[in-house]
């Protein structure tokens, strides 16, 4: 499998996933992920010989589905995504455990519901790999706009709970500033010290820091830690009162993120 980011805007990545050989006509079939702008798809497209088999959205955000049309114009083909009635792009609405066969049956994907960004936003994933939008960041997670906190949070624990090396291809370059984040709620965290250094070497030489895997988001996102004291103890002195909950310790640091 090969997966690629295409940069989109100031901080998106639009993935390119294919499998296996060029079809006689020496075109690569693709499966595009939440492109939001049509341009560097079709640039990318042209300087690789390939061509879009399937498109795949995790959620009706213009910065996920605005590239779709105009791609449709070029390589019609199945558009995958939630079912939502907040985009018409969609040709193949999908639900909670359905299943996806595409590039002549090498790429089976799973469908994961996961509100809480967005109440339609749901995630792909074919083990070992993880298409999870905005919902799930490396060392972070997305704002909530529609969610609320125990929904959000149920989502995350879900995706927390596949395997600890799940590959996670989110939708955003958002690492570092989400490991400063991670910092300030554990200062102590040595892991998070080291990633933000390894982080930075990355970015200084202009490279993606993701995939992500799931095992070094167990031990350095805070927003897959909500049950452990250290988190709990950073969001109670936050907001100076006691949080009986993990969700309550979510919605705190969630917040406390805004307006870092």
């Amino acid at each position: 499998m090969r997966i690629t980011p295409i940069s989109a805007f100031t901080d998106n990545y639009i993935w390119s996933i294919t499998q296996g050989s060029a079809t006689d006509d020496g075109l690569t079939p693709c499966v595009i992920v939440d492109p939001g702008d049509a341009a560097p798809v079709l640039e990318w497209l042209h300087a690789n010989n390939g061509y879009i088999a399937a498109i795949l959205v995790t959620h009706h955000h213009y910065d996920h589905t605005g590239g779709v049309a105009t791609l449709l114009e070029q390589f019609p083909c199945p558009v995958y995504g939630p079912h939502s009635n907040k985009t018409n792009v969609i040709t193949h609405p999908l639900h909670e455990g359905e299943q996806i066969s595409l590039l002549s049956d090498t790429l089976v994907l799973e469908v994961i519901e996961c509100p809480g960004h967005t109440l339609d936003h749901i995630s792909f994933y074919a083990a070992p790999y993880l298409f999870c939008g905005d919902t799930l960041f490396a060392a972070g997670c997305g704002r909530m706009f529609e969610g609320e906190p125990k929904q959000y949070l149920q989502s995350l624990d879900k995706l927390a709970g596949l395997p600890a090396d799940t590959q996670i291809f989110c939708a955003h370059e958002y690492t570092l500033a989400n490991l400063k984040f991670a910092a300030a709620v554990e200062p102590n965290n040595i892991a998070i010290q080291q990633r933000m250094k390894e982080t930075s070497e990355l970015r200084a030489n202009k490279l993606p820091t993701l995939p992500a895997e799931l095992a070094l988001e167990h031990a350095t996102n805070p927003f897959l830690r909500t049950n452990l004291p250290s988190v709990k103890r950073a969001a109670e002195a936050h907001v100076n009162k006691a949080l009986t909950s993990s969700e309550a310790v979510f919605a705190c640091i969630r917040e406390w993120k805004n307006s870092f």
